[in-house]
């Protein structure tokens, strides 16, 4: 059988360890399908019903297996739409390689149909995008953008002439210059720690801090013991930002939940009122939920030495691996006595929790998305996979999902891409096929990319998928009300009957409307055998604010209700009982 281009690049996502492509077939790509169809046995391909779901889909593998994710698609419009995903990938630091086809190599530049030269469009979502000239040049290319992506974690490319997938391959096309293929890296050395002198200035600027907040993002999620002893000898409140939800369990006593709009109360006074931060593996991206200038001094370690002081300016950086780090600068930390800040914040976190548990067991109708998280909250394995949109669903995960045992979380946080977390969490169950996976959406995120549930459907995942149903996209009208002062405009959604829509896909499917029966139809969906959607028709009028409310965004939302916002009398009965009922 003669081997050609497209059995190459196969072949090499194999080497590489690649054992599943997502993708949508078509004329200009069938030379990489045939190769993926001759060895089916070795790497699994899975048909999505649009482009963009293919490359979150390969974003969500690398985020649940730490491994290369890849995708796929035709030329023209195909490989235009896997942009959205190759972005969430770029964003989040996820490896990711598109593999995309292109015209016959001579019909390239003369206006042919489709004739999109895809290498220069993805020239900025990737670190590495090449087309590929010739049999020869498939060897080699195809292994440094799976190298780049892997060793770099960031997005590459290969688009190839549909002619140049069919080649057959010959050993003596190769330049005379080029040299052999590379071979795969085996595992190598941990990243170089941190020069003696840096990690001395560090350690004593921890030691002076009486105040000190420990600030862990995604970066810090395999150095969970070493985060946990670190907050230990420095008496550290933990504030993880949601992209390392799970660095801790929630039942740490030193964890204070997570910073920002959605997230907790305690995280927040930990962040306003430390005098020393110590930030690790996290590029948290709202600057007006870290300290004051000039209130904190801040240590931050990070594998990539750009990212130091990116966000605010960092007294001393530490590049390299943060579980490495962190084991090298514990022997140089003085325990901390005084305990005030820790038990402050620990005090906070309980007050937080009641409070959070008031809001959502009041038994109101319509029923709040607070008692519907919570519940879920109740039956989750200690081992699921869960992801979780974007939008005001966010909110509700950030706060309700107690994180336990070795439950993975998942969010398109940095690009903040609608309608992601299903892919990602069709991604999670194929990867991890014993253990429950849970897509949290909204009804604005689901209907995005709905044509997914037959992605699901059709090989029967164990995937639980929660909708929150409120016939409106949530947080932009918050957006609109409370930080712009505005009525809210063009938010109000259409309503689906999503049960009856999964049902039609083939799926069993539940809705929920009464908040008596919420416990029991959350606990009968999640036992039950394969995909379950589970509709949760929730109040629309319940806004998604912050965890303090600030009486800017009180007069705000008085000025939008002043300029006829609709249902504005709904919303303040709503308002009036939840807790910012005092600043509005």
């Amino acid at each position: 059988m003669v081997e050609t281009a497209g059995d190459v690049i196969v072949q090499t996502l194999i080497n590489w360890g690649v054992s599943v492509v997502f993708g949508i077939p078509g004329d200009a790509i069938n030379g990489i399908m045939e190769a993926l169809r001759k060895r089916r046995d070795e790497v699994a391909f899975i048909q999505t019903r649009h482009e963009e779901a293919a490359a979150l889909a390969a974003c969500g593998h690398a985020r649940f297996t730490g491994r290369l994710g890849v995708c796929l698609a035709t030329a023209g419009p195909g490989g235009i739409r896997l942009l959205t995903g190759l972005y969430d990938a770029r964003f989040d630091f996820q490896p990711v390689l598109a593999i995309t086809g292109m015209q016959y190599h001579d019909l390239i530049g003369t206006h042919a149909q489709q004739d999109v030269e895809l290498d220069h469009l993805f020239a900025d979502v990737a670190a590495y995008s090449v087309r590929v000239m010739g049999p020869g040049h498939a060897e080699r290319v195809a292994d440094l953008a799976c190298r780049t992506a892997v060793t770099r974690r960031a997005v590459a490319h290969l688009t190839v002439p549909i002619d140049i997938q069919l080649a057959p391959l010959g050993r003596s096309v190769r330049a005379h210059r080029a040299a052999a293929p590379l071979a795969p890296p085996g595992p190598g050395p941990s990243a170089a720690l941190p020069a003696e002198a840096d990690l001395a200035r560090a350690a004593a600027l921890l030691n002076d801090g009486r105040r000190i907040c420990i600030l862990a993002g995604q970066g810090a999620l395999g150095a969970r013991a070493e985060i946990a002893e670190t907050a230990e000898r420095l008496a550290a409140p933990v504030a993880e930002a949601l992209l390392g939800k799970g660095i801790l369990a929630d039942d740490n006593r030193y964890l204070v939940g997570t910073p920002g709009l959605l997230g907790s109360r305690p995280a927040q006074d930990a962040m306003e009122g430390c005098d020393t931060l110590l930030i690790v593996g996290s590029l948290f991206p709202y600057l007006e939920y870290y300290p004051r200038p000039g209130l904190a001094r801040v240590v931050q370690i990070d594998i990539d030495p750009g990212r130091i002081g990116l966000r605010v300016p960092a007294e001393v950086g530490l590049a390299g691996d943060a579980a490495a780090v962190l084991r090298a600068l514990l022997p140089r930390l003085e325990r901390h006595d005084d305990l005030l800040f820790i038990e402050q914040a620990r005090t906070g976190v309980l007050e937080w929790q009641d409070e959070l548990e008031k809001q959502a067991t009041r038994g109101d109708t319509p029923m709040k998305p607070q008692l519907v998280l919570r519940e879920l909250d109740r039956v989750l394995p200690a081992d699921a996979l869960v992801a979780v949109d974007n939008g005001a669903t966010t909110t509700w995960s950030a706060r309700y999902l107690r994180m336990r045992g070795e439950m993975r979380f998942a969010w398109p946080g940095t690009l903040a891409t609608m309608g992601a977390a299903l892919p990602i969490a069709i991604a999670g169950a194929l990867a991890h096929p014993a253990r429950t996976t849970v897509c949290i959406t909204g009804d604005g995120a689901l209907s995005s990319l709905i044509g997914e549930l037959a992605t699901v459907a059709r090989h029967a995942l164990d995937l639980k998928i929660l909708v929150i149903k409120n016939n409106t996209l949530a947080l932009t009208k918050w957006e609109q009300t409370v930080f712009l002062g505005n009525p809210d405009y063009g938010a109000d959604l259409q309503p689906i009957d999503f049960a009856a829509v999964a049902r039609g896909f083939g799926l069993s499917a539940v809705t929920i409307e009464r908040p008596e029966d919420c416990a029991e139809a959350m606990a009968q969906a999640m036992a039950t055998p394969g995909p379950v959607l589970i509709e949760a028709v929730v109040d629309p009028h319940e806004p998604p604010l912050p965890p303090k409310a600030t009486l800017n965004q009180a007069a705000q939302m008085a000025e939008a209700m002043a300029h006829g916002m609709p249902a504005r009398r709904r919303i303040a009965l709503t308002l009036a009982s939840d807790t910012v009922r005092q600043v509005v």
